[in-house]
């Protein structure tokens, strides 16, 4: 008597275990690309002793004079700057750990459930499948909710114009005079080729073929 037959699984163990890994390696190669371009990026920062150096602040004599200091110190320490002022966010967010949940949720939702979901696996929930575009729609939907009806805009907003207000402070009193203006832009665009170029360069490395299909 012969054995009924069986239904071959491996096929389809062997094709969701392979989309498992492949999204797996797009998310670690994302982040390693990220903490590269941030090191690559903070490696151009001014000596933090030559930001805080006592001796080369003074106070403007005029507004415009303010504004030319602003200008030069922004160029000089643009990497610096913007570190702070990144740390100014991170201060706010820790000491709220209800919106640091709340965009470290969204920004889960949007890695996992668009950027680095297989274009071939339609979002399933409760039994509704949702095409790419109905998922865009939604993920969108929520982070204008997110931000701009609930305390986190409030937050981030607010942190950033303290940000903005120490470095514009910091940039009025600190005398530009002793610093070396000819290198400024190799020093400075380290950060804005991070976020221009490294960030974009690695979310495309990383994520590109499963966002190709969705456009």
């Amino acid at each position: 008597m012969s054995s009924p037959a069986q239904i071959p699984l491996s096929n389809q163990e062997s094709s969701g275990g392979a989309t498992q890994a492949s999204v797996v390696a797009a998310v670690r190669s994302f982040v390693a690309r990220l903490y590269g371009a941030i090191g690559t990026s903070l490696s151009h920062r001014r000596p933090w002793t030559e930001l805080i150096d006592r001796s080369a602040f003074s106070r403007p004599g005029s507004l415009s004079e303010a504004t030319t200091r602003i200008r030069k110190n922004y160029s000089y320490f643009r990497v610096n700057y913007t570190t702070l002022l990144a740390l100014v966010l991170a201060v706010s967010l820790i000491s709220h750990p209800f919106s640091l949940l709340t965009l470290l949720s969204l920004l889960a939702a949007w890695l996992f459930l668009y950027t680095f979901r297989p274009s071939d696996q339609p979002l399933v929930v409760m039994g509704r499948t949702f095409s790419d575009r109905e998922t865009l729609g939604i993920l969108m939907l929520v982070t204008v909710v997110v931000v701009f009806l609930t305390s986190v805009g409030s937050l981030l907003i607010s942190a950033t114009m303290v940000g903005v207000a120490i470095v514009c402070v910091h940039g009025a009193f600190r005398d530009p005079e002793d610093l070396f203006m000819d290198d400024q832009e190799g020093a400075g665009a380290g950060l804005f080729s991070f976020i221009g170029g490294s960030a974009s360069s690695a979310a495309a490395a990383a994520a590109g073929s499963s966002m190709m299909s969705r456009v």
